[in-house]
């Protein structure tokens, strides 16, 4: 297959999903079932953008037990690798650091945010290419949706205030240590909350999407 960025990596992350591990913050709007349902969506939906795009390999990599099966019904059929770390930071910095072993640069991407298009990716994979070390795509809640790297620093992953609104400006400050060059891309709405569902007011046509169970 003929990549645009052949050289790079497009790395998405995703939980499996299990009942009661997945879009907790969700309840009681949904019931646990549909905040499975809302979670293999977003999934599906994200993994959809990154492999149509033909930017650059893809990997998907989980957390969790998939006991369902999901990821390998995904199309086409994804190349799956098992996070590993004792927290989110360090779950990224070895999946980083791995794709960074074979590609010259890394694009880390959730599956929370549904506004993310290929015009994003491409974006953010111009930005590695022209020599910037480093580039953010800030989430309007204050952490990010996506990071792109070509070279990893542990410090850039360790004793961040993961899950709330100070992510983006701890890692900034960690960037601005390291000395690196970076930009920041659009800022985008991820959805962790019912509140961030009925804010995003361009997602409306994808409301009956996401939450019909």
């Amino acid at each position: 297959m003929t990549y645009c960025f052949p050289q790079a990596l497009l790395i998405q992350f995703a939980k499996a999903p299990e009942i009661g591990k997945v879009k907790t913050r969700m309840q009681p709007h949904l019931t646990p079932q549909q905040c499975v349902s809302l979670h293999k969506r977003l999934v599906i939906h994200t993994y959809q953008v990154i492999t149509r795009s033909l930017l650059a390999p893809v990997e998907l990599w989980t957390a969790g037990s998939d006991k369902s099966g999901f990821f390998n019904e995904l199309c086409p059929l994804p190349i799956l690798r098992e996070q590993q770390g004792a927290d989110l930071g360090m779950r990224m910095y070895h999946a980083i650091m791995d794709g960074l072993q074979r590609y010259q640069s890394v694009v880390l991407v959730g599956s929370d945010c549904p506004l993310l298009t290929k015009d994003t990716l491409r974006e953010a994979l111009e930005i590695l290419s022209g020599g910037s070390n480093c580039v953010l795509g800030p989430a309007t809640d204050g952490g990010y949706v996506l990071i792109g790297l070509t070279r990893a620093n542990v410090d850039l992953f360790t004793d961040i205030e993961w899950g709330t609104d100070r992510v983006l400006e701890q890692t900034r400050v960690r960037i601005k240590q390291l000395g690196w060059r970076w930009r920041e891309l659009k800022p985008m709405a991820d959805i962790d909350t019912m509140e961030d569902l009925v804010a995003i007011e361009s997602l409306k046509e994808y409301k009956e999407i996401f939450l019909t169970s």
